[in-house]
């Protein structure tokens, strides 16, 4: 019987929305992710594999899992894993498959629709008696006929590709490593680099993973392309983005606006000068999380690990 940890923040109602897909021969207990070091280090001595969210163990617990046969991460991001130290004692990692692809693309274009429409500030007005479109509706806007610059066609991008492209906007897109070319002519996606799509675009939104590749890729420069009319959006990591270079973008009006679901320091700092601006609308790193989510990544993770119990390679194995 394989013995199997859930390191979590989750509350326990909704681990076991997750759990509930455990074989019947699996024992897994679920541990509080805030568990000292000390306390870790004997349950994972003695673990067959781990499941993590956040996705982070410290470098003795790692060195720990000496029996390990993989470390199942329930998010998709993996930046906050030391994945040398996981390569160097020849422990696979893998991430949900992009289970959380779907929530992840709803929240994105529900946030392009909220900044369009202005709807906090139409609600907010509505409960303070104000019963009248703000400025008639003339800074509120529809996505048909826009340009849409997607960074990064993976199961996400792609995704909001077929949503917007619904809508009737045009879809630009950037990716070095490409999708098959069926895929962006299905989605009647066009395939440009970096700097045009910048340049065209009226919403630009990031899919991609952070690694030293995409680490504050959006700079400057890149901001310095954009339409004053254009909206930024990130849902993927907020380092994927240089902070300091967005909000004087932002202060300066030289971009619309921006929604940020993920931001480099999270929580962030009430000092935040992002958190002064009237032109960015916020969520709390919670685009892949709905109450959907979660059987359909426990319903992957123990097929995967099941998989690894068969003697199978893990899928979305990141090494």
């Amino acid at each position: 019987m394989p013995t199997v940890p859930f390191f979590t923040n989750l509350a326990p109602e909704t681990a076991a929305l997750l759990t509930q897909y455990a074989p019947a021969d699996f024992a897994v207990t679920v541990y509080p992710a805030s568990m000292p070091d000390s306390e870790k280090l004997p349950i994972v001595a003695a673990a067959d594999f781990l499941i993590l969210f956040p996705g982070y163990l410290s470098e003795p617990v790692l060195r720990a899992a000496h029996n390990v046969k993989l470390i199942q991460l329930v998010s998709v991001g993996f930046d906050r894993m030391d994945l040398k130290l996981c390569r160097e004692l020849g422990i696979p990692v893998a991430n949900n498959g992009g289970t959380n692809a779907l929530d992840v693309t709803e929240h994105t274009v529900a946030l392009i629709l909220a900044f369009y429409r202005r709807l906090v500030e139409m609600d907010a007005n509505v409960r303070a008696s104000q019963w009248s479109a703000i400025d008639s509706g003339a800074s509120t806007y529809c996505i048909e006929g826009k340009t849409v610059g997607i960074v990064g066609l993976g199961q996400i991008g792609q995704r909001v590709a077929r949503l917007l492209g619904a809508f009737g906007a045009r879809i630009l897109y950037y990716d070095p490593y490409p999708p098959a070319p069926s895929i962006a002519h299905d989605l009647k996606a066009q395939r440009v680099n970096l700097e045009e799509l910048f340049k065209q675009a009226d919403i630009v939104t990031l899919h991609m993973p952070l690694n030293e590749g995409t680490r504050s890729l959006v700079n400057e420069r890149l901001l310095g392309l954009m339409k004053p009319t254009a909206l930024l959006v990130n849902t993927c990591r907020g380092p994927v983005v240089d902070e300091a270079a967005l909000t004087a973008a932002l202060r300066e009006r030289r971009i619309a606006g921006a929604a940020l679901d993920v931001l480099e320091q999270e929580p962030p700092d009430p000092a935040n000068p992002l958190l002064q601006l009237d032109n960015v609308l916020f969520t709390p790193h919670t685009a892949g999380v709905t109450r959907d989510t979660w059987p359909r990544r426990g319903k992957f993770i123990f097929e995967n690990l099941q998989r690894v119990w068969n003697g199978e390679a893990p899928l979305a194995a990141i090494f």
